[in-house]
């Protein structure tokens, strides 16, 4: 039985998107030449796993005498909005709010960073006033050393 196919980036899926992302439309020997060596991809490679963005709808391809050029069709924020709400629906409970405190609780956070949080976090209360999806509780609070109380 196949397996099924994943609508999230694979590690070589992403390489190949952040080619066209980064260099614009491409050609299987272009992705090919502007990829690193190590990992190195045989040519084969690059066109099965273009072959599977294209399904999967990442690319799509437009001919150019007898070579396929390839485009993106999803830009790189969008995929990685994509990203992040897969992990976090799939480990968070779909609470971006156990997403931030598992980031802050495994790294801490510096000055400089929850300056810049809280300005975020005020902006984000002056567009949406009286909404309080993805605010973190007033029982949670970040203190100055980036960790909740």
């Amino acid at each position: 039985m196949p397996r099924k196919t994943s609508q999230t980036l694979t590690e070589a899926e992403l390489r190949i998107m952040q080619v066209l992302w980064q260099k614009g439309p491409g050609t299987v020997q272009r992705i090919l030449d502007v990829l690193p060596p190590h990992p190195a991809f045989a040519y084969n490679t690059i066109l099965t796993t273009i072959r599977i963005l294209e399904r999967k709808g990442y690319v799509e391809h437009s001919k150019d005498g007898r070579a396929h050029v390839y485009n993106p069709l999803v830009a790189e924020d969008e995929a990685s909005r994509s990203e992040i709400r897969h992990l976090v629906s799939r480990f968070f409970r779909n609470s971006h709010e156990d997403l931030v405190l598992n980031i802050l609780e495994d790294r801490g956070i510096d000055a400089k960073e929850l300056a810049r949080l809280r300005k975020m976090l005020e902006r984000s209360e002056e567009d949406a006033p009286g909404q309080r999806d993805g605010k973190m509780p007033a029982d949670r609070k970040l203190s100055t050393r980036g960790e909740t109380r």
